[in-house]
């Protein structure tokens, strides 16, 4: 199974190195932060392929941002783990640059995907095809006049 967004790709990687680096946290912290950095990690390329995989724009959208709130977590909980000396800054700061970027490639897709969504919406407002609820009953009541007349 392999989603051919890059952004999943990237994810996909930081999970890996997140299980990878966590195997060298104290046994004691199993149940803890060892368990909340692999589950938040894992979760940013599961929201990134469940939304994809979602027949909406909208409902797409709605899971990058989950995804990117994973992120977020991820990134705080290998910072903790940097300060408790669990990994080193060398270690830290490189899953911290790869969380940027994959920041930054959620924020790119989830505008890319408002664009197209507003220019689909703009289109097809343009051709008349989408009308308004105000303007299917003006409609509506026109014809029933002219029916009745």
């Amino acid at each position: 199974m392999e989603c051919e967004l890059e952004v999943w790709k990237l994810s996909h990687q930081l999970t890996l190195k997140v299980y990878e680096v966590s195997k060298q946290f104290p046994s004691d912290e199993n149940f803890g932060l060892t368990s909340q950095v692999r589950r938040s990690a894992a979760s940013v390329p599961t929201n990134i392929v469940e939304g994809r995989s979602r027949q909406y724009r909208k409902e797409f959208i709605q899971f990058l941002y989950v995804a990117k709130g994973s992120l977020e977590e991820t990134n705080y909980h290998l910072y903790l783990a940097k300060d408790l000396k669990y990994i080193s800054l060398v270690v830290y700061e490189e899953l911290d640059q790869i969380c940027k970027r994959i920041r930054m490639m959620i924020y790119k897709l989830i505008k890319s995907l408002r664009e197209r969504w507003a220019l689909m919406v703009y289109r097809t407002a343009k051709s008349g095809l989408r009308k308004t609820d105000n303007e299917k009953r003006t409609t509506e009541l026109g014809q029933r006049k002219t029916k009745n007349a």
